[in-house]
């Protein structure tokens, strides 16, 4: 079967502003989110994982391939919206975890990995070889030429297990391929100071032809024109403070050249849209930037609307003080006790960490509210909230949007519903930059 993604290059090659955002998160409460807004708006949805989160071990969310499909499954049937409304993508699929091996050990795992991810079913991939392995000279620029070779063995291995998908699945939608990673380390920067450049158009240039040369070298012509976006840095950066704001002017040279004869198939993608206004966002997808990847942003919403429950509850004199939860004390003891994943993006003295810890719009949190713990007093929020009711004139204080659309009947009082809708305020900003329901 054909990839509706591709409509996408389509459309834009119409001159029609149109494209996908890519909601990049395995936190149920913003699948959830996404997948009621696409019911709702009927249109397509893309969901992706990367390599850190699902992997052919189980990643950092304990999760291989298969089992990240059969959550969203599940969850997009009790959310009663078709499943082939649906698209599963793989993000920075390469030796991104195994960067401290030799190339033949760190290569075998990536084609495992791109192997389980296809196997799967997923239908979006994203080849990202740019990565030093072991062997490689850490003085030296990795070549356009190594990262599309080692991309083009990976394009082989998928093409490979499609054919072989199809013989047990005949209506297997075909997967299409993303090339490139201009792009900080997924996760976002790690520093202030990182600096963030807009992608050369000579430099978009040399790694589309190099891949192209690359594909061809391995036998797959068949496929080249299922690579349908390459990765560029359109000058844009989710960070701690927030975001490095999106400037056309700066990143025209760029955006004139995604409009040549030579790319009418190929479109760009946009990691790190987090933080942009809409009207930015929109501003990105006119531009040529065909699909917007969004992740912090979105469990930041998720987080932000936690923390206003958590201050209802706090606040509220009908609740017994032995009986309320302490969520948002417990995520940041999680978070103390282990600083793996925060560490190295928050700096500063001991209370400007603590302060990151909690509002960051990096969101390092997100890494922590699903452990056993953390997940135990949410658990306990909502049962109260549930319970004893949620306060309108706290609900006006801390949720003043949602109190709206409670007192005009148009959403439930449940902390369930709440935390969803807050999230959709920020998908709402997306859609209304891609228009996907013209897909």
């Amino acid at each position: 079967m054909n990839n509706q993604l591709k409509n996408i290059v389509t459309k834009q090659k119409n001159g029609e502003a149109v494209g996908i955002y890519s909601c990049c998160s395995a936190n149920e409460n913003v699948l959830r989110a996404a997948l009621q807004a696409a019911k709702d708006g009927n249109y397509p949805l893309l969901i992706e994982s990367t390599a850190n989160q699902v992997d052919q071990n189980g990643g950092y969310t304990g999760m291989k391939p298969k089992d990240f499909k059969d959550f969203v499954l599940r969850l997009a049937s009790e959310v009663q919206i078709d499943p082939n409304q649906v698209y599963l993508g793989g993000d920075h699929l390469g030796p991104l975890t195994v960067t401290s091996l030799p190339e033949v050990e760190a290569m075998a795992y990536a084609e495992k990995l791109v192997h389980d991810y296809v196997e799967a079913g997923f239908t979006k991939i994203h080849l990202d070889t740019s990565m030093k392995v072991a062997d490689d000279d850490p003085n030296t620029r990795l070549s356009d030429e190594t990262i599309a070779r080692r991309g083009a063995r990976l394009a082989r291995v998928c093409n490979e297990v499609y054919k072989e998908r199809l013989k047990l699945y005949p209506n297997s939608v075909r997967p299409v391929y993303v090339i490139g990673s201009e792009v900080p380390i997924p996760g976002g920067a790690q520093s202030a100071s990182d600096e963030m450049q807009v992608t050369r158009p000579e430099d978009f240039k040399a790694t589309y032809q190099k891949f192209h040369e690359a594909f061809l070298e391995n036998g797959l012509e068949e496929i080249w024109d299922d690579v349908i976006a390459i990765v560029v840095q359109p000058g844009v950066e989710e960070k701690d403070a927030g975001c490095t704001e999106y400037d056309r002017e700066k990143a025209r040279e760029l955006t004139a050249a995604i409009r040549e004869p030579e790319f009418e198939k190929l479109i760009f993608e946009g990691h790190s849209t987090d933080y942009q206004t809409k009207y930015k966002l929109r501003e990105l997808v006119e531009d040529g930037i065909g699909i917007l990847k969004v992740g912090p942003g979105l469990t930041f919403a998720n987080r932000e609307a936690i923390y206003a429950l958590a201050n209802i509850e706090k606040e509220d004199l009908n609740i017994p003080e032995e009986e309320k939860s302490h969520f948002i004390e417990a995520l940041d003891e999680a978070m103390v006790e282990d600083e793996k994943y925060w560490a190295k993006h928050y700096h500063g003295n001991e209370t400007q960490r603590r302060f990151k810890r909690k509002y960051s719009f990096s969101d390092r949190s997100r890494y922590y509210i699903g452990q056993s713990k953390v997940q135990a007093e949410l658990d306990k929020l909502v049962m109260n909230l549930n319970y004893y009711g949620i306060n309108l004139a706290l609900l006006s204080q801390f949720m003043p949007i949602q109190y709206t659309k409670v007192r005009e009947g148009k959403l439930a009082n449940k902390p369930e519903a709440l935390i969803q809708d807050r999230i959709r305020n920020t998908i709402d900003e997306y859609t209304f930059a891609t228009q996907q329901q013209l897909l």
